[in-house]
């Protein structure tokens, strides 16, 4: 028993609080947005506005290469209600792995590395491998950005 709570002591030494707070408070921002109905607002006027998945998702993918993709698709659950199967034609991209879905996922994992600063890998990669901001816009975001679209225009193809 006295063991126990000592590698149980161990244990929430390791634990690294700043990313656990980091993660909870985007949950708890994006879940008061939800409830205030400002997340659902969104998600009409980019319908309204666009009236493309593609467009729509491909807006989130290079949002998330400033921010994290962990709150965008939190924030683009709360957007998009997940239709049960069976629904009208229009909301079928909005069913459990519909189009819409399986697109977000590419363009928030993917938009991410458009800059370095997209993610948490590329930010620690600032810091151990000395890459400044600007080498990595001028070396690789063209690259990134080609990537990424090529990757929307396929998944395009595969869905027409």
């Amino acid at each position: 028993m006295v063991l126990d709570r000592i590698a149980w002591t161990r244990q929430m030494k390791k634990i690294d609080m700043a990313t656990i707070l980091f993660f909870l408070g985007i949950l708890l921002t994006v879940g008061t947005l939800q409830e205030t109905g400002t997340l659902n607002q969104i998600g009409h006027w980019l319908n309204d506005t666009f009236n493309n998945v593609y467009v729509i998702n491909a807006l989130i993918g290079i949002l998330s290469s400033v921010v994290d993709n962990v709150p965008l698709v939190a924030s683009a659950m709360g957007m998009y209600d997940i239709e049960p199967s069976g629904v009208v034609e229009s909301l079928q991209m909005y069913q459990q792995d519909g189009t819409f879905w399986q697109l977000l996922a590419y363009c928030a994992g993917t938009g991410g590395s458009i800059l370095i600063i997209g993610s948490a890998a590329g930010v620690v990669a600032m810091g151990l491998e000395n890459i400044s901001f600007t080498w990595y816009m001028k070396r690789i975001t063209p690259l990134a950005l080609l990537g990424y679209f090529a990757g929307i225009l396929t998944f395009w193809l595969m869905h027409i």
